[in-house]
């Protein structure tokens, strides 16, 4: 089965045009991602000693505003103005910068969290960093939704894209074989694995919470529109693509509902 995008592109955190590209319509990325489970959030929290949070890649706020709703003071880090000035205006405080060149200033903190970003940041130095921010017993915390479009759209979208974008990682990545609900656990592996070549941490746990939502034609092509493999097009391009994403969402009765996955993963601060 053809799962292009959201699949993931090879070394994602390399491709810094298409990580800092989603900013180019914040009010529609915020108003289309969804939140995330509750129950991880809760996880989350009760895994951390205290209350003050990191967000490395906020975004627009999604997750922030959510361990903010559960009690936590959060700063996110963002390397897209465009996002952080939307984040912003939600009342968080937000630093752009990317994270590994971010300054703490000295500042530490009891949670180091990431949603669906920590694929752009280099997996080692940003656990290392990640570890020097972090106070003992605290929590590194990365995690990202995956959705799977039903085959005929997810062929409709993957065969529009290697027409208008074949030269893209995208393209390469989306040519993969099974659920990508399943492949996206390669990102944690990988992200786990740089927590290890990092040190400082003990043995991440590797989690997933299944769910599912439905979506009309034109929340889905609102959805689709802001995945990392279409923010970085002309938008004649982004269009020719979600128009054969549309005529085969409507050969579906103009409603589908997609299976999501969250992958995550926990990791604790040893030491002094």
């Amino acid at each position: 089965m053809v799962t292009l995008p959201p699949s993931p592109a090879p070394e994602p955190h390399l491709h810094r045009r298409m990580a800092e590209s989603f900013g180019v319509d914040p009010e529609r990325y915020d108003r289309n991602r969804p939140p995330y489970p509750d129950a991880m959030i809760e996880r989350i929290v009760a895994a951390g000693p205290g209350a003050d949070f990191l967000d490395v890649g906020c975004g627009t706020g999604i997750e922030a505003r959510q361990f903010r709703a559960a009690g936590r003071t959060v700063l996110g880090v963002e390397a897209d103005p465009r996002m952080a000035g939307f984040a912003r205006g939600t009342g968080l405080r937000v630093e752009v910068a990317t994270f590994e060149d971010w300054d703490p200033a000295g500042r530490t903190f009891d949670a180091v969290v990431s949603g669906t970003a920590w694929h752009w940041v280099d997996p080692v130095a940003g656990a290392s960093k990640a570890a020097a921010v972090l106070r003992p017993g605290g929590v590194l915390a990365p995690f990202g939704h995956v959705y799977e479009l039903p085959p005929a759209v997810a062929e409709a979208l993957a065969a529009a894209y290697r027409r208008v974008a074949p030269d893209s990682p995208f393209t390469a990545a989306g040519r993969s074989a099974g659920s990508i609900l399943d492949g996206y656990q390669a990102l944690y592996a990988r992200a786990a694995d740089g927590i290890r070549e990092a040190g400082g941490f003990g043995e991440p746990e590797l989690w997933r919470y299944d769910w599912e939502r439905s979506y009309p034609r034109d929340e889905l092509l609102d959805l689709v529109s802001t995945s990392g493999g279409l923010t970085s097009l002309p938008p004649d391009r982004v269009a020719d693509v979600l128009t054969a994403v549309g005529a085969a969402v409507d050969r579906l009765g103009g409603t589908v509902t997609l299976p999501y996955a969250t992958w995550g993963l926990t990791a604790i601060r040893t030491g002094d």
